[in-house]
Order: C-alpha cells, then sequence, then structure tokens
C-alpha cells in the first residue's frame, strides 16, 4: 500500500510565504539579464584594452591588510583611472559588525589617501553599514549613490570597472536601486570559490549571499576571481617585502610594518595578498587567464549549482604571480624616485 505523505501546516506556510520572494527574485533576474543581448555581454566581458580604464574600487580596507595594498597598487597605476574610493561592510575579529568593519575601512582610506597626499572629499565614500538583508530594500549609501551617478557616465561602449574586493553588498544595492546601471559597468570582484570547489564558503561571499546571488543573477557583467583553488597562489613573504619596501617611502614602510605585524612568527610563513589580484587583472588580464563561463546557480546551501542556459560571465582559472608583484613593486620605486624621497 502507497503511503500518504502530508505536509505540516507549518511548512505550508513556509513554502507560501517564500514563494512570493521566489518569483520576485526570479522576475527581478529576468528583467536585469534582457538589459544586455547575450552578444553585448560577451563583448563587454573580453578582456580590457583601452587606456586608462576608469575604474572604481570598492574595499573592505580595515578587513586584514590586503585591500591596503590593492589601493595603493591602484592608485599607482598609470594603466587606471580610479574616479572614486568605498568603503564595504565587514565582520570579523577586527570590528565588532558590518557597520563597525565599514566605518573602519573609510578611515582605513582616509589614512591611505593623506599618505599619498590624495584629497578624500568627492573620492571617498562610506558604504553599507549592514548586509543586503532584503531586495526590496536596498542600501542608499553615499557609495551606493555614487556609483550609480559614475555609472550613468559610462555606456556599454566605455564601461566603468568596478573593482570589488569585499562583501558585494554596495555594488548590489545600487544595481536594485537603478538597474539601468547594468549595461554601463563590468564587476571585477574577488569572491567566491572556484566553480568546481565544494563549497562557496569564502570570506566575501558568505558574509552576504543575498548580495552575492544577486550579482550572479542580474546579468551585469562580472569576472570573478575565485579565491581557493586560484588566488591562494598569490603569495609573498616578510624578506620579499623587506627587500622592495623599506626604504621606498612614508607608504611603502606602512604597507611593510602592518604586513610584519599581521602576524608574529615570521619563520616560515607567507601571506596571501588576495585584493592586489582583481586591480592586476585590470592593469593587465595576461597576468591571469580566465575563461567565458555559464553562471552558477547560488545556493542557500552556499553551493554552486549549474545551468548552461544561464548568461555568460568570465571567471580566472590561473594567475601568475611574478610579474603582478614585480608590477607592483617598480611602481613603488618609481614613485619614491618621481618624490625625491
Amino acid at each position: 500500500m502507497t503511503q500518504r505523505r502530508t505536509c505540516s501546516p507549518l511548512a505550508l506556510l513556509l513554502v507560501l510565504l517564500a514563494t512570493p520572494l521566489f518569483f520576485a527574485a526570479q522576475l527581478f533576474a529576468a528583467q536585469t539579464t534582457a538589459l544586455l543581448s547575450p552578444e553585448q555581454r560577451v563583448g563587454m566581458l573580453k578582456p580590457v584594452e583601452k587606456r586608462p580604464v576608469p575604474m572604481v574600487l570598492d574595499t573592505d580596507t580595515y578587513n586584514e591588510i590586503d585591500d591596503q595594498f590593492a589601493l595603493v597598487y591602484s592608485l599607482l597605476s598609470s594603466e587606471l583611472r580610479v574616479e572614486a574610493v568605498y568603503a564595504a561592510p565587514f565582520h570579523n575579529n577586527r570590528s565588532s559588525g558590518p557597520g563597525d568593519g565599514m566605518e573602519k575601512s573609510y578611515e582605513e582610506i582616509l589614512r591611505i589617501l593623506k599618505m599619498m597626499n590624495i584629497k578624500p572629499e568627492g573620492f571617498a565614500f562610506r558604504g553599507s553599514a549592514d548586509y543586503l538583508r532584503d531586495r526590496s530594500q536596498p542600501h542608499r549609501s553615499p557609495a551606493a549613490l555614487d556609483l550609480i551617478s559614475k555609472a550613468k557616465a559610462h555606456s556599454s561602449e566605455n564601461p566603468l570597472y568596478v573593482v570589488a574586493v569585499g562583501a558585494i553588498t554596495n555594488v548590489a544595492s545600487a544595481v536594485l536601486i537603478e538597474p539601468a546601471i547594468i549595461p554601463n559597468i563590468v564587476v571585477v570582484w574577488l569572491g567566491g570559490n572556484g566553480h568546481n570547489w565544494p563549497t562557496q564558503r569564502e570570506f566575501n561571499f558568505q558574509q552576504d549571499l543575498l548580495a552575492s546571488r544577486l550579482v550572479f543573477d542580474s546579468g551585469v557583467p562580472l569576472v570573478q576571481l575565485p579565491c581557493t583553488p586560484v588566488v591562494t597562489h598569490f603569495t609573498t613573504t616578510v624578506p620579499e617585502m623587506e627587500r622592495y619596501l623599506a626604504g621606498q617611502g612614508e607608504t611603502a614602510e606602512y604597507l611593510l610594518r602592518i604586513f610584519k605585524e599581521y602576524h608574529k612568527d615570521h619563520f616560515g610563513w607567507s601571506k596571501v595578498l588576495w585584493d592586489m589580484t582583481a586591480v592586476a587583472w585590470v592593469v593587465n588580464p595576461d597576468w591571469l587567464p580566465s575563461n567565458l563561463v555559464h553562471t552558477p546557480i547560488v545556493t542557500d546551501q552556499y553551493t554552486f549549482s549549474f545551468d548552461k542556459s544561464r548568461h555568460f560571465m568570465r571567471a580566472v582559472y590561473f594567475l601568475h604571480r611574478d610579474p603582478i608583484f614585480r608590477d607592483f613593486f617598480k611602481k613603488v620605486t618609481s614613485r619614491k624616485q618621481s618624490r625625491g624621497e
């Protein structure tokens, strides 16, 4: 005899409550994906050729020490035209919550800009004080609103590159507030892991799962730098940092100091400078080879599922470590020489 299965009232209620949210998300994804034809999206995902590249940097700068290197690298690179820097939320042992993390990141941005004699007014912006909790309530932070304003001045032929190296909250909020910016930007995000990795429980990705899912679903041209097993290879050591940063001016000395202070025991120790790689892809995509792949589906279990009918994105699958560090060290040295420090 076949046993009849029944659904509990609570389970049925949860299904009914979730269904409108599910369909709302699917409708939003369908609408935003249609803002670009598949051919246009693939065209925008081609490696960068025009120089200098207009970009903004979205960074959880105080999260650890790699963001500081990424910020300095972007500001030293003549291949880039950095139009703004946004503070992203984060929560770990260096903050009491996402809002505190964002505020500390903003303060760290100001500290580095001061060292580099760059005025922060109209250039550095506070981001969201919390993660995205509801698609219907995006955070209208100064960062999100400035991103919208700057994106509107660009086009699919001359896009703004949004280099994000933290939780993707600010970018997702901007897309929710003004989906029309999608054809005008290319998001370059250090977040998540490789598409064949068993889990996506990576710091940037898992902090704001809703924002991560939205960026993958929205159809915005997306270049992903997976942390494991790709960017994990971008390591350096205290001896290398001392060799090329010591005596190279105030900013370089600051980077060297925070690098050395990050870990007490330097014997046999190396450190991944994750966020520099996202900047490096815009500086020279040849250093970080990538493929066009179908955008994965982000699950509630922090994994990827796959559907080959989905729109394309670009995913980095390898990195050439040495030329990136060589380029960074050369630019640090050139700055010292040009300033006569």
